[in-house]
């Protein structure tokens, strides 16, 4: 997540890393905080791995700024991840919406289409919190009050985005 998250702020523009975490601070910060001993060295790996390209500019009013951009290799890789995501980039919600951040520098349409697909049929999979005999407990099937609210907030949750899903591959398809 971290490094898709990177890959896909550098391919929108140049960045140097304090923007470049405050960035990703907002898309998924609040439920999964980025620390300066995550970020850095994932920074590092991807400079190493000649995805990322980094240079020396002085700062406006502190020291010199280290900025990084995509190099075509990065723009590359991302495009690759954005096409054929990992199993839990698709059924982990914060990891769906960091890929869903990103999706629109796919060029083709269809390919867009394939991965929303993907995450409509894993929605589709009939799940839940608790099972009772390898079965999905439903909200109305448990008298904590406490459990049926998630229950019902997922099941809510759920039906819009599988809505929203469903009319975006429909646009997407045209």
């Amino acid at each position: 997540m971290l490094e898709l998250s990177i890959l896909g702020f550098l391919s929108e523009e140049p960045l140097h890393g304090y923007e470049l975490k405050e960035r990703i601070k907002a898309l998924s910060g609040h439920v999964r905080p980025v620390s300066d001993g995550a970020l850095y060295p994932a920074i590092t790996r991807l400079v190493t791995a000649g995805l990322l390209d980094q240079h020396t500019e002085p700062g406006s009013s502190a020291a010199p700024r280290r900025i990084l951009s995509l190099t075509e290799q990065g723009r590359e890789t991302l495009l690759e991840r954005l096409r054929h995501p990992k199993d839990v980039e698709i059924t982990d919600q914060v990891r769906f919406n960091t890929l869903l951040a990103f999706l629109r520098h796919l060029p083709d349409r269809h390919e867009q289409a394939a991965v929303l697909r993907r995450r409509l049929d894993f929605l589709d999979t009939p799940t839940s919190f608790f099972y009772r005999d390898d079965r999905p407990v439903r909200a109305e099937e448990t008298a904590d009050l406490f459990r049926q609210g998630m229950l019902r907030v997922a099941r809510a949750t759920g039906e819009a985005e599988r809505t929203w899903l469903t009319e975006a591959i429909t646009q997407l398809e045209k």
